[in-house]
């Protein structure tokens, strides 16, 4: 039995150090030192100077003469900003109530610690269904933000409500 571990050991040995001995030989021989790197610098190409007369311009002797200010434009009565009607703000007052009984905080929000604020722009029907929703302002959250609309869309009808568009916030924040 010992003469078939001879052979083995004498071949395992024999492919062992062939394996080895081109890094030993490596490691023995003086490196070669390696050529010295070298860099040019190349120059942008010159740019050509522009003429003198092109450079200095008399802008002194060709300035109009001053205009008069055209009077400024009076804004349209739909441009200036009404002051919120108190039904109005009756109408955004029940919105945000009906919004805070269908608002939920969600799960992963309280787990990670997530608050903020985000408002909303209710577009209403005439019957005060509730038509559309979007981010007036974002909380920075996406996870509060969807929670919101999927609450403000849960509402129902805005059963008295004259305006066409609300915006109403709805708040996130955890109790300490």
């Amino acid at each position: 039995m010992t003469f078939r571990l001879i052979p083995a050991l004498a071949f395992s040995l024999a492919l062992h150090a062939g394996l080895l001995a081109p890094d030993l030989l490596q490691r023995l021989l003086p490196a070669q030192p390696r050529p010295p790197l070298q860099a040019t610098l190349r120059l942008p190409p010159k740019a050509e100077a522009a003429p003198a007369d092109l450079l200095l311009k008399n802008t002194i002797d060709a300035e109009p003469a001053p205009q008069a200010k055209p009077p400024a434009p009076v804004p349209s009565p739909r441009a200036i900003p009404k002051a919120p009607t108190k039904n109005a703000v009756r109408e955004v007052q029940s919105a945000q109530r009906k919004l805070s009984k269908q608002l939920f905080y969600p799960p992963e929000a309280v787990a990670r610690g997530i608050e903020g604020d985000v408002w909303l722009i209710l577009k209403l029907g005439d019957d005060g269904e509730i038509l559309d929703v979007g981010i007036a302002q974002s909380s920075g959250h996406a996870i509060l933000d969807n929670a919101a609309i999927k609450a403000a869309y849960a509402m129902g009808k805005q059963i008295g409500a004259t305006s066409r568009e609300l915006i109403v916030p709805a708040h996130f924040q955890l109790l300490p």
